[in-house]
């Protein structure tokens, strides 16, 4: 431990240097310096999960317990305002051991949300992502609308997303599932691995670039913790077999993690999602139904419903089998989805308004009160 003597506002160059071991950047270091922090204040990056606060490591490579103050929680919106797995945070120092607080959450450069499971909130996956490993078995799991949720997702965060799909080994037509998956991601990078034979191995570490940061997301049993101690080169993460008697493999991942890799880049492992509601993805959803909008763009109506309109260009290509029905109907899913999520969010920031109304009016009946007395 380094000793409270050592502590400025100002960062060595080794600091600095150790720092950028974590995914620290110029922009970072802009900030900080525009931050003016006192004495006893240090930058570091959240590397894990410890409720009720977050494991963080900071500028000179200690790992500490790091703690929201009370007034922060308090006025947060939701869960998106506070820290989470691969946040930039400025914490402030007094004590050599015990937990911190947190004085500072850096911007994010991207931010992989989904809707937190039964409440009208974001949930974060991961923050300061460069790209999202969308991680899925090549066997009975594999689900193509599935797979377009967390295309929506990683695109929306302004990360990129790669596909890996895991278990190739047990796969006896890899190359017709590929060109399947392909045909909804163009452009994504999509990697057929196995981590038994370790084919397509070298092609996922190829895209780890040193510095970047990378987060493992998917279904719980896909082979993300295997794939995870694969690229670290040790047992870091706990794993299971697959069942036999549906070919799913068992969950072990319970929350998340951040690893240095050996060659300079940062994995994050995630939980398995056993659901992945969409929370504000409206571009994400634009980016992997491309296709669909600009079909739809040809419609004779521009407000067209796509049912029983003249010269509906969607309706046509659904006919004609150049539509999918099956995608067209996912399409249709998630964007209700999202319209639905959309007029609850005004419902509530109109109740929330309300309520501040009421309490503004209610404290200035009490002072007039006050003053007649």
């Amino acid at each position: 431990m380094s000793s409270s003597s050592d502590l400025s506002s100002s960062l060595t160059q080794s600091q600095q240097s150790y720092l950028t071991t974590l995914g620290w950047t110029p922009i970072h270091q802009a900030e900080w310096e525009l931050g003016e922090f006192p004495n006893g204040h240090l930058p570091a990056r959240v590397i894990g999960e410890r409720p009720p606060g977050v494991l963080v490591r900071d500028a000179f490579g200690n790992d500490r317990i790091a703690i929201v103050p009370g007034k922060w929680r308090h006025e947060a919106r939701g869960r998106d305002d506070l820290p989470a797995i691969g946040d930039w945070l400025v914490i402030e120092i007094h004590e050599l051991d015990g937990p911190v607080p947190i004085r500072f959450l850096f911007p994010r450069k991207s931010c992989l949300k989904r809707k937190a499971a039964g409440r009208t909130e974001a949930q974060i996956i991961a923050a300061n992502v460069d790209m999202g490993f969308i991680v899925t078995s090549l066997n009975s799991d594999l689900n193509l609308r599935r797979l377009e949720r967390y295309l929506a997702v990683v695109w929306e965060s302004g990360a990129q997303p790669a596909i890996l799909l895991s278990k190739a080994d047990l796969c006896s037509n890899a190359e017709a599932l590929v060109e399947q998956v392909a045909a909804i991601a163009p452009g994504v990078p999509i990697i057929p691995f196995s981590s038994m034979t370790e084919d397509g191995s070298k092609q996922v570490e190829a895209l780890l670039k040193p510095g970047g940061t990378f987060v493992v997301i998917g279904s719980s049993g896909v082979g993300k913790s295997t794939l995870v101690n694969r690229l670290h080169g040790s047992q870091v993460m706990e794993t299971g077999g697959i069942r036999l008697d549906d070919e799913k493999g068992r969950h072990t991942t319970t929350s998340r993690e951040l690893f240095l890799l050996s060659n300079g880049s940062i994995l994050i492992d995630t939980p398995g999602m056993r659901e992945l509601g969409l929370w504000e993805a409206q571009e994400g959803v634009s980016i992997v139904f491309e296709d669909i909008e600009e079909i739809a763009q040809r419609c004779r109506f521009t407000d067209c419903h796509h049912h029983d309109e003249p010269d509906c260009a969607i309706r046509e290509a659904l006919e004609s089998g150049a539509l999918d029905a099956d995608r067209y109907a996912s399409y249709v899913k998630v964007s209700r989805e999202l319209a639905f999520q959309a007029r609850k969010l005004d419902k509530a920031a109109s109740s929330e308004q309300r309520q501040k109304w009421k309490a503004i009016a209610k404290s200035q009946r009490q002072q007039r009160k006050e003053r007649g007395r």
